[in-house]
């Protein structure tokens, strides 16, 4: 079964489909143990944690690429990829899509700010055309080579223009093929109800946390007919921290001793990564005693 097959099964099996975003193979192993059923590779995730960089468009597809294939690689959860704005004309779009399924993607979003891109959650945000934004999404559904593989269009554009803007936008892009839709940084029940009453694909709900969008819960979010849920750096922010006491508790007692109860015990590491099945392995194949 493909990933784009697998993640459109999961949407049907569990509605709203909740979309963990993980940041490497470990925290998708993590996502996987407690329960997730679909994962997210966020672009702000791949430049922070691979690269160390702001989320504004300086990471490229190989860097993306990259990560897909180290998640895909130990995990078989679909994984739905933030494809920025497609990283340049009909073509690249088309490599970019072609590239993700290669690497085991389930499938992408592609969004319609201009190519110098913002966070979503941050001002000053600029979009393209509706049309530049309709050829971005013919190219990619285009390319597809697994017919199953999502195209999902991302809209920015209630911050900027409005909210009356935003949906027809979001109809235009069904119009051209996008299979779902992600409707960006918006602040309340009745505006997503709006996007479900008027688009008739799956509509995604980004509740990211810090951002321009209340922190609702599932439930709330089912009751307007929300179909996926999505918290893309969630555990990123909170590794950090707790990496960042560690940091501070060393360099400033001289010991780690005082964090030892955030910190996840040798053998719990052992055991999410299952390693003596490993060593068993190694000892079958090499012991002198056989």
């Amino acid at each position: 079964m493909s990933a784009g097959k697998k993640f459109r099964e999961a949407l049907q099996k569990q509605s709203p489909l909740q979309i963990l975003g993980v940041i490497n193979a470990y925290s998708a192993i993590q996502a996987k143990r407690a329960g997730a059923k679909a994962l997210y590779l966020s672009g702000a995730g791949v430049a922070n944690a691979s690269y160390g960089l702001p989320d504004l468009g300086m990471t490229m597809l190989e860097d993306v690429c990259i990560d897909i294939r180290r998640i895909t690689g130990r995990c078989d959860l679909p994984l739905l990829v933030d494809a920025d704005t497609g990283w340049g004309g009909a073509f690249n779009i088309a490599r970019t899509v072609r590239e993700m399924t290669k690497a085991g993607a389930a499938g992408c979003h592609i969004e319609d700010q201009v190519a110098q891109k913002r966070c979503g959650h941050r001002p000053n945000k600029e979009l393209v055309s509706i049309e530049e934004m309709c050829d971005r999404i013919k190219a990619a559904v285009d390319a597809k080579t697994d017919l199953d593989f999502v195209i999902m269009a991302r809209t920015d554009a209630h911050a900027s223009e409005g909210q009356a803007a935003a949906l027809k936008r979001a109809q235009a892009y069904v119009d051209a093929g996008a299979d779902m839709i992600f409707a960006e940084a918006i602040h309340t029940l009745k505006e997503y109800e709006d996007f479900t009453n008027v688009i008739k694909v799956p509509v995604l709900a980004n509740i990211t946390e810090f951002g321009a969008t209340p922190m609702f819960t599932v439930e709330e979010l089912a009751s307007v007919g929300i179909s996926m849920v999505l918290y893309p750096l969630s555990g990123f922010r909170a590794m950090n921290k707790a990496a960042l006491s560690v940091f501070d508790a060393i360099i400033n007692k001289g010991t780690q001793s005082s964090t030892l109860d955030i910190m996840q015990t040798r053998m719990e590491l052992y055991d999410m990564l299952d390693y003596h099945s490993y060593e068993d392995k190694l000892d079958a194949l090499f012991s002198k005693n056989k």
